[in-house]
């Protein structure tokens, strides 16, 4: 009997804890709204626990139940306070870390700082800082969407699964834009052509790319790169002597070094008597979204929506949006904007908790996530 009653509870103690818990590291009560709408379609209760900002504008975390041994997911939505909302995400991962977490999993839909993920002039990689942040933090596994560039998930050293909103795009395409069949997909810039073409091949619509720029970009500011500099007030090593071919006189050298001059803007693809359908990851500075729509409303458009699953929709966006020749702009709740929704009653929302739901739930049940990108191209 004594033997029997040992081996019972040696089963016991091999049975590995499987459950789990959802958390929202956010302070604010507008950004949890996508975390309740998470955890309302996974049936489980959020995670207790205590996000506030002391006096002193320092971040505390207090998780007021055990994870001993329990898988975690932190859902973080990103605010208009960004580096507020990345310290929360450090800290809650953290505190789960020291409280012995067995896997601690971040649902980051927005990941910030996303576009600083090329080296430019003088500046720095902050995605990949950013990247080892988290990870020294506690995280083991990222869960976001449509991240700015792919190649951002080789900065980290563990899983990241980069889903697609795509699919509630077209879908939100199909059913709520009446005579669909006659838009145009819409790239604003040739580097967007592969996302717009993406969208074009499943939806069965042609293609237009717009292509040259009205201003100088970021790439021609003078940086210090053409040196000597044309005035010199030293007397000492004047630097290296470039060979020049061919090039008789000083003049011609002086048009050399300058920049080479951008292309007017021009429609590649007839957009005359069709709706256009702009499309892009992440809509923020709508300046160029609105120049584009002029364009296209030139050209001959008669309706112009923007798709886009980030709406950061920063500083004056409502009001440009608004009073620009935008009929429509569609993004997903990755963000939270239900204020600039007051300000300008264009901005419509696509809800993608669904399959943020989904890949919780197959991540923990140890499934495959391949159902999740099914119908997606290479270039979405």
């Amino acid at each position: 009997k004594h033997h029997k009653t040992v081996t019972y509870l040696n089963c016991r103690m091999n049975v590995p804890k499987s459950g789990y818990r959802v958390f929202s590291a956010n302070s604010s009560a507008a950004c949890t709204e996508l975390a309740k709408k998470i955890t309302e379609r996974l049936g489980v209760e959020m995670g207790k626990s205590v996000v506030f900002q002391e006096s002193n504008r320092e971040t505390r975390v207090d998780v007021k139940e055990s994870v001993r041994g329990q898988t975690i997911f932190i859902i973080q939505t990103i605010p208009r306070d960004v580096n507020t909302a990345i310290m929360e995400l450090l800290i809650m991962a953290y505190a789960l870390k020291t409280s012995c977490a067995k896997n601690i999993i971040g649902v980051i839909p927005y990941f910030p700082y996303s576009k600083q993920c090329k080296m430019r002039k003088r500046g720095s990689i902050v995605c990949k800082l950013l990247a080892s942040m988290l990870a020294k933090s506690g995280l083991t596994h990222i869960i976001t969407m449509d991240l700015h560039q792919k190649e951002i998930q080789g900065f980290f050293g563990f899983p990241v699964d980069n889903l697609r909103a795509s699919p509630y795009l077209i879908q939100y395409i199909q059913e709520e834009i009446p005579d669909y069949r006659n838009a145009i997909i819409v790239a604003k810039s040739p580097a967007a052509a592969k996302r717009a073409q993406s969208y074009a091949e499943r939806l069965r619509l042609g293609l237009a790319v717009i292509h040259g720029e009205a201003q100088c970009s970021e790439s021609d500011m003078a940086d210090g790169r053409h040196s000597p500099p044309s005035v010199r007030n030293t007397t000492g090593h004047t630097g290296l002597e470039l060979p020049c071919k061919n090039i008789s006189n000083s003049s011609e050298n002086f048009a050399l070094m300058m920049a080479k001059e951008k292309p007017p803007i021009t429609v590649v693809g007839d957009v005359g008597g069709r709706i256009a359908i702009i499309v892009d990851d992440i809509i923020d500075d709508v300046g160029d979204f609105v120049a584009a729509a002029e364009i296209l409303k030139e050209r001959g458009a008669y309706k112009i929506y923007i798709m886009a699953t980030h709406g950061l929709l920063s500083a004056d966006a409502p009001r440009l949006i608004e009073e620009s020749a935008i009929d429509e702009v569609v993004v997903t709740n990755t963000v939270p904007h239900e204020v600039q929704k007051l300000q300008c009653p264009k901005i419509k929302t696509v809800d993608v908790s669904m399959i943020l739901a989904e890949a919780i739930r197959r991540i923990h049940n140890g499934e495959s996530m391949a159902y999740l990108f099914r119908n997606i191209t290479v270039d979405d």
